[in-house]
C-alpha cells in the first residue's frame, strides 16, 4: 500500500493556487516515481487554515506567501520541528539564508529552493548536486523575466520603458508594485543564492550591488544596434581578486554572446568552470504554472530521498572595483573642439575608446561611443569630469557593455 505524504501549503495566491492544482493532477505519478503520494494536509491564507494544525498535520511545508515576514518565522518552526521544507522564496533566502540553512542541518530535515531562481530552469539543482565537486569560476545570466521582456520589446518597438512596462502588466509578466524587478532587486536576491551555492560562501543581499532598468531609452537601444549590441540585466557572480563580485546591472551583449539571442519573459543562466568550460540553461522563468513545477519537482526531490543541505565552507571577501567597458551617450553642443576634449577626459583617466559614432547637428548633436574595459573607478572618474564640460546639454548616460562573444 502507498505511503500517504501530507503537504502543509503556506500561501495559494497565483503559485501556490497553481501548485495545489499540479499537486492533485500529478499525485498518481509522484506516487509511482517516489513511493509515496502528496496530499495536501492543509492551507494557509488570510482566510483559511491554522499555521499550528497545518504544521502538526504536515511532513513537508510548502512556502510561497513570498516576503520575510511571517514567512521566516514559519520556515523556521517548520524546521525546528523537523519537518522537510520547499521554498520559493528568494527575499528569504538572500536575506535569512544563515539561519534557515543551519536550522536545516541542525535538525536534519532538507531545505529546496529550486524555484527561488530562474523558475522551471535547474539551476539550483545543477549548481548544488550535479556541480557540487567543480570549483565554479563565475555564475551569471538573465534572471528575471520581467525586464528580459521589456527590453526585447523596447527594443523590437522602440516604445518607452513606461509603455512597454504597461504592457508586460497586462500581459501578466508584471506586477502591479514593479518596483522589484525593474529597480534589480528581485535579480540581485537570486544572485546572493546562486552566489552562497556556487562559491560556498556567505553572501546576503547587501553583497550585491544592483541597478535597473527605469532609466533605460529608446535611443539607447536604437544607438546600440549600431554597434551590433543587445540590451539585457544581468546578473553576475564570479571570483576576482582573491575575493567574490556579485552584481545586477544593465548591460549590452555583443550578437556572439549565447545570452544575446534570450529574448522576451525568458531566464538563462551560464556556469563557468575550468573542468566545464561553460554550460547555459535556459527556460521560462515566470508563471504561476512554472514555478509550481519547479516546487513540485523539489517535492519529489525529497520524496524520493535525502540530499545534502548547503553549507559555507569558506568566506571570501566582496569585490567592489572591477573591469568593465561601458557604452556612452552624450548630448553634446555642435562645435569644433568638443571631441577632442572628450578624448581629453577620457585619455586622462586612462579609459580607451573602441567605437565612437556622431549623430546630428546642432540641438540635435550627439556622441555614442564604447569603451574598452578598464577598472569601473577609473571610467567613473572621468564620466564625473566629463559632467563638467560646459558643451555637454544633458547628464551622460553610460551602461556596461560586455565585451565576451564567445566566438
Amino acid at each position: 500500500m502507498t505511503e500517504t505524504a501530507r503537504i502543509g501549503l503556506l500561501g495559494k495566491g497565483t503559485v501556490g493556487g497553481a501548485f495545489y492544482e499540479l499537486l492533485r493532477e500529478r499525485a498518481d505519478y509522484v506516487a509511482s516515481v517516489s513511493g509515496k503520494r502528496p496530499e495536501i494536509a492543509g492551507v494557509l491564507r488570510r482566510s483559511e487554515g491554522d499555521f499550528e494544525e497545518i504544521l502538526a498535520a504536515s511532513d513537508i511545508v510548502v512556502e510561497l506567501m513570498g516576503g520575510t515576514d511571517p514567512a521566516r518565522e514559519y520556515v523556521l518552526r517548520a524546521l525546528g520541528s523537523g519537518k522537510h521544507v520547499v521554498t520559493a522564496n528568494k527575499q528569504l533566502l538572500a536575506q535569512h539564508g544563515d539561519e534557515l540553512f543551519e536550522a536545516a542541518r541542525a535538525n536534519g530535515v532538507q531545505l529546496r529552493f529550486e524555484a527561488a531562481v530562474a523558475g522551471v530552469v535547474p539551476v539550483i539543482r545543477v549548481i548544488q548536486e550535479s556541480l557540487a565537486a567543480t570549483e565554479i569560476t563565475k555564475v551569471f545570466g538573465i534572471v528575471n523575466g520581467t525586464t528580459n521582456f521589456i527590453l526585447t520589446e523596447m527594443a523590437r518597438t522602440g516604445a518607452t520603458f513606461e509603455e512597454v512596462l504597461q504592457r508586460a502588466q497586462e500581459l501578466g509578466y508584471a506586477e502591479a508594485d514593479p518596483s522589484d524587478d525593474v529597480g534589480g532587486a528581485d535579480a540581485a536576491a537570486k544572485m546572493a543564492i546562486l552566489a552562497r551555492l556556487a562559491f560556498h560562501t556567505p553572501v546576503g543581499l547587501s553583497d550585491v550591488s544592483y541597478e535597473g532598468i527605469t532609466d533605460i531609452r529608446p535611443e539607447d537601444l536604437a544607438y546600440a544596434k549600431q554597434f551590433g549590441l543587445s540590451l539585457k540585466l544581468l546578473g553576475v557572480a564570479e571570483l576576482r581578486d582573491g575575493g567574490l563580485s556579485v552584481r545586477v546591472f544593465p548591460c549590452f551583449l555583443y550578437s556572439g554572446h549565447p545570452l544575446a539571442p534570450v529574448e522576451g519573459p525568458f531566464n538563462a543562466v551560464m556556469v563557468e568552470a575550468p573542468a566545464i568550460t561553460e554550460i547555459t540553461m535556459s527556460g521560462p522563468g515566470a508563471g504561476g504554472v512554472e514555478t509550481a513545477t519547479a516546487v513540485l519537482g523539489d517535492v519529489v526531490s525529497i520524496l524520493s530521498g535525502e540530499a545534502p543541505v548547503h553549507q559555507a565552507t569558506r568566506r571570501l571577501e566582496i569585490v567592489r572595483d572591477v573591469a568593465s567597458s561601458f557604452y556612452l551617450h552624450l548630448e553634446v553642443a555642435d562645435r569644433p573642439g568638443v571631441l577632442a576634449a572628450v578624448a581629453d577626459v577620457l585619455g586622462r583617466n586612462d579609459v580607451s575608446v573602441r567605437s565612437v559614432v556622431q549623430h546630428g547637428q546642432g540641438d540635435e548633436a550627439r556622441l555614442v561611443m564604447v569603451m574598452h574595459e578598464c577598472p569601473e573607478s577609473r571610467f567613473y572618474a572621468a564620466l564625473r569630469e566629463l559632467e563638467d564640460l560646459d558643451f555637454l546639454r544633458g547628464t551622460p548616460r553610460a551602461i556596461r557593455v560586455i565585451e565576451e562573444e564567445f566566438v
